[in-house]
């Protein structure tokens, strides 16, 4: 499929948040230690869309953690300001929400109960939680009740289910619809699946035909232009959240934002142009954290800055290894900027690991109906 197919082949229009008109219909996933505003930033300056901060523990938020507070940094430009919250208690939920808005600290909220990760899942948070219909609802409410009065949007993300003999994907959908959720985002897995596999993008579409009344959007596998207008195509999806598909490669958004204006998609950047960009997420993360502390985060991002071109492993070795600004200019200047992007350097990014049985409290799936909060289900208040 070409750009200029995707009008006729999907009706594509422009996709609301609440008050916010995110066009194109494209969404920045949050990423634990990776959607810091600095690679926001970066982001941005490819392309329009809704960018969301790194996921933010309700409790932490209302303990004013020095941590999370700083997490929750945003530029002065940075319009609609966009933070994730995770929680499992209504009432915590309720007070975050609330210090958002008394405090002018975001203009859109969105819950995580996508999260498989163990060390969530096996107290009953993230994605094992919507399996509790009626927590699950409690909690909706209690933020949507919360930010209402200032006209904040609250959104939703979620995944199939537990497992495949656990979907929750349809009653979320509808209890998010039912108590005021401004839109809903599936991740076409399920949380045994983690990041493995290949998403379910038919999950999208049923969830499409039964959530009517807001915006649904898509998330799995997009790691291309062409995969963003895919799945608007074959799902009918509102519009399209991108996660690991943006690693070491922020020019993704400027593909969307051509590929859904019908114009043509560019040709990958030399390696010169992908020096340049890394180049300037050292200074944004620098800019943010000092720069010993931002270039140490950056080392993080190379292996995927450069996936595929012919580095030798030493000069591999020593961007892995990068301290400062100037030992990184004299890193890049050992580059040839002539290299085209390797062809080997598209599909899948970031991690994908295998699928695995999802740890749960004890009893967990006994009753779907009970709204008990769990037991130190919070992660730790550092907001990590």
């Amino acid at each position: 499929m070409t750009a200029l197919d995707l009008p006729a082949a999907t009706g594509a229009k422009t996709l609301r948040i609440g008050p916010h008109e995110v066009d194109p219909p494209v969404v920045l996933a949050p990423m634990a230690g990776i959607t810091n505003v600095a690679f926001r930033r970066l982001c941005r300056e490819y392309g329009a869309g809704l960018y969301v901060c790194e996921m933010i523990t309700s409790r932490a938020l209302v303990e004013r953690h020095p941590k999370t507070l700083e997490m929750i940094t945003f530029d002065a430009d940075e319009r609609p300001r966009s933070m994730q919250l995770y929680g499992v208690d209504p009432v915590t939920m309720g007070k975050a929400v609330r210090m958002i808005v008394d405090e002018d600290l975001a203009d859109h909220v969105d819950m995580n109960f996508g999260c498989p990760v163990p060390k969530v899942t096996r107290k009953g948070g993230g994605s094992a939680l919507p399996y509790k219909r009626r927590l699950f609802a409690d909690i909706v409410r209690a933020a949507v009740e919360a930010a209402e009065p200032a006209g904040v949007p609250v959104t939703v993300k979620f995944r199939i289910g537990i497992d495949d003999e656990h979907l929750t994907y349809l009653d979320a959908g509808r209890l998010a619809e039912e108590n005021g959720a401004a839109a809903v985002a599936l991740h076409g897995r399920t949380a045994s699946q983690r990041y493995s596999g290949t998403a379910d993008w038919s999950a999208i579409r049923t969830l499409k035909e039964h959530v009517t009344s807001i915006p649904v959007l898509g998330n799995g596998d997009i790691f291309s232009a062409d995969d963003a207008l895919r799945m608007v195509a074959e799902t009918g999806c509102d519009g399209v959240v991108v996660g690991r598909g943006c690693l070491g490669r922020p020019w993704l958004f400027r593909d969307l934002q051509a590929a859904f204006t019908g114009q043509p998609v560019p040709e990958g950047p030399h390696l010169g142009e992908v020096s340049r960009v890394l180049r300037r997420h050292a200074e944004l993360l620098a800019d943010h954290m000092g720069e010993e502390k931002g270039l140490r985060d950056l080392r993080k991002h190379m292996s995927q800055y450069l996936r595929g071109f012919p580095i030798g492993s030493d000069l591999r070795q020593g961007f892995g290894l990068v301290s400062s600004l100037a030992q990184l200019d004299d890193l890049l200047a050992q580059l040839d900027p002539d290299v085209p992007f390797p062809v080997d350097a598209e599909g899948p990014r970031g991690r994908q690991g295998s699928a695995g049985k999802v740890v749960l409290p004890e009893g967990w799936l006994d009753d779907p109906e009970d709204a008990t909060v769990p037991t130190g289900a919070e992660i730790d208040s550092s907001g990590g």
